[in-house]
């Protein structure tokens, strides 16, 4: 998803586009020489040139963020004043088809990236009062991730031009385009991934930043990333 709140005069290129790539709104274009022709492709976050407003993918996904998942639990005594699971535990999220390179959990936990299963082993420190008796009973843990949106065909907005809209001026905008499994703070440096994904997290000392965030994902909404890019 990809929505301007405010940018410059100039209107966006229209640029001849790589063949092989799928890509969402929100994500970084880069320019590419794929024989005598010059076209935009999926930045990889060293010259990322502006944000892409068209859509090539097979697969829809959607963003939940800060998904909170208390699970009680039988504790145990460590030796060290902390209550800790005598035997593994479950908790399913709410989406199932998670991309795992994008889940994050506050807790270490096993994910099962079909069904949406997260499993805390043995010996995983109680975290939450659930009972309010003053002893750990619970574990809390907080988690980001993608998921793929099942029965949903992909979609190619560039079919038949064979050209991706870049937006490149100064602008304020918001999207669902970003890394899941870092955080994000007002006023915070953002550069590209190597998969052309907006993130905190600054992949090579020859990444640029190329903006910065105005306002941070919420779990109320749409789960957005709001930034000014440069």
């Amino acid at each position: 998803m990809l929505r301007l709140i405010s940018f410059g005069k100039a209107l966006p290129w229209s640029v001849p586009l790589d063949p092989s790539v799928e890509f969402m709104p929100g994500m970084a274009a880069q320019l590419v020489l794929i024989g005598n022709q010059v076209m935009a492709t999926v930045s990889d976050g060293t010259a990322p040139i502006g944000i892409i407003d068209d859509i090539r993918t097979k697969v829809f996904s959607a963003i939940s963020w800060n998904e909170v998942k208390i699970i009680p639990a039988q504790g145990i005594p460590d030796g060290l004043g902390n209550m800790v699971l005598a035997s593994e535990i479950t908790a399913t999220l709410d989406h199932p088809h998670v991309n795992s390179s994008s889940f994050m959990s506050t807790v270490k936990c096993i994910l099962n990236p079909v069904n949406g299963v997260i499993t805390f082993l043995a010996g995983t420190k109680l975290n939450y009062d659930l009972t309010g008796s003053g002893t750990p009973d619970a574990i809390k843990t907080v988690v980001n991730y993608t998921y793929n949106i099942p029965n949903m065909p992909g979609d190619d907005s560039t079919l038949g031009s064979g050209k991706v809209t870049v937006w490149y001026d100064r602008m304020i905008f918001q999207t669902t385009s970003f890394e899941t499994n870092q955080s994000y703070v007002i006023n915070q440096n953002i550069y590209v991934s190597e998969k052309g994904l907006l993130t905190s997290r600054r992949p090579s000392k020859y990444h640029p930043s190329i903006g910065m965030v105005t306002a941070p994902p919420s779990p109320i909404g749409n789960s957005v990333l709001e930034l000014l890019w440069y």
